[in-house]
């Protein structure tokens, strides 16, 4: 089997896939990409099992075969080479692969494709369509606020429920929470999916910058995502999502408006002075004022700074964790945020004060209790 590609269009696909294969010890083929080429087209797939990752690009060749190729050493030689045409040389019965690109020759070793896993497919499947700067924005929204306790394994994913009239997204630590609807995607039937964490980077990091349309097709099991010449499929998180509605809660008398990137940079420097465990600061808001405070009683370190902001409500002071704070404001792109809170131990809602068009963003942060201090 032999075929010739240029080094820079080879390399481009395999950054593209090589997220989803595994450095596993216990299935050492995992490691490897699956080259098989048929009538010119070379496929290109990358698997841990629970995620894969296909890709496909014209060669010159007049054979077909297929091989599994060692992942690093064959990204590490590519990542060297000069944009230049390359050719693959395999024999079938040693599984040896000769590279030839320029003056230079390589030899490595694959293995067979036959022991390669079987791309999974995903069969009596739901389709729904999303425009792919829609389904990066879903994903950006939601991301963060995502688990990573493996004993909660639902709250690992992103739950993604589909209706015939809008697609809800929800992320939860149980910290914090972001719900983020779009009326604009729509699926015919209803459907509940939890989307892993690790198949959502892959899937951010790969959507192209040019707006395509995402095809997404599910089952049960399953969640296959198709654009350009790039398929992903992975295995859904066969957990019951927690009631995410339950803890939102809808009597919020108390609505704070403020400038997001400036409480965004009052934060970012008074949390500097926070305790390095709880990162707590305090928001007392009397009036149209704003004071912001930490302090750490173990270095005695402490800051105060005071924002102008808009405030409906009685006085009243609360706590929160700033890193929690920091990171929705920082994937909220509004200019003005509107916070509502009842009282100082149930959880605030970070809001955009002024919604985009088909899109709802709602962000839940959970109080911190308040230290004692002066």
């Amino acid at each position: 089997m032999r075929f010739i590609v240029s080094t820079s269009v080879l390399l481009k696909q395999l950054q593209a896939v090589n997220g989803a294969s595994s450095s596993s010890t216990v299935l050492p083929i995992l490691e490897n990409f699956l080259f098989e080429i048929k009538d010119g087209i070379l496929t290109i797939s990358a698997t841990d099992l629970q995620t894969s990752m296909v890709t496909f690009l014209q060669v010159e060749s007049k054979e077909e075969g297929k091989i599994a190729v060692p992942s690093k050493i064959l990204l590490d030689t590519l990542k060297t080479l000069p944009d230049q045409p390359i050719a693959f040389t395999v024999d079938p019965a040693t599984s040896a692969i000769e590279i030839s690109a320029g003056d230079g020759k390589y030899k490595l070793t694959g293995e067979s494709a036959d022991d390669f896993p079987k791309i999974p497919v995903v069969e009596n499947a739901s389709s729904v369509s999303i425009a792919a700067s829609v389904l990066a924005e879903s994903i950006n929204k939601t991301i963060f606020a995502v688990s990573n306790d493996e004993l909660r394994p639902a709250m690992t994913g992103v739950y993604c429920h589909l209706t015939p009239k809008s697609t809800t997204f929800v992320g939860t630590d149980a910290h914090k929470l972001v719900r983020y609807r779009r009326t604009d995607v729509r699926s015919e039937t209803e459907a509940s999916l939890i989307l892993p964490k690790k198949a959502l980077s892959l899937l951010k990091a790969s959507l192209p910058s040019e707006d395509v349309t995402v095809s997404i097709e599910y089952n049960a099991t399953s969640a296959f995502f198709k654009f350009g010449n790039i398929n992903l499929i992975c295995r859904l998180i066969d957990e019951r999502y927690p009631d995410y509605e339950a803890v939102i809660p809808t009597l919020n008398p108390n609505k704070l408006s403020i400038d997001r990137v400036l409480f965004l940079n009052s934060l970012r420097r008074v949390v500097i002075y926070a305790n390095k465990t709880t990162h707590q600061v305090r928001l007392k808001i009397a009036g149209s004022e704003l004071n912001i405070s930490s302090e750490d009683l173990d270095f005695s370190n402490e800051a105060h700074e005071r924002l102008s902001c808009q405030f409906e409500g009685e006085d009243m002071e609360i706590g929160f964790n700033a890193k929690f704070l920091i990171e929705m404001l920082n994937n909220l792109d509004c200019e003005e945020v509107q916070l509502e809170m009842s009282t100082s131990n149930r959880a605030g809602l970070l809001t955009p004060s002024v919604s985009e068009e088909n899109e709802d963003v709602l962000m839940l942060v959970m109080p911190v209790m308040l230290n004692n201090q002066g």
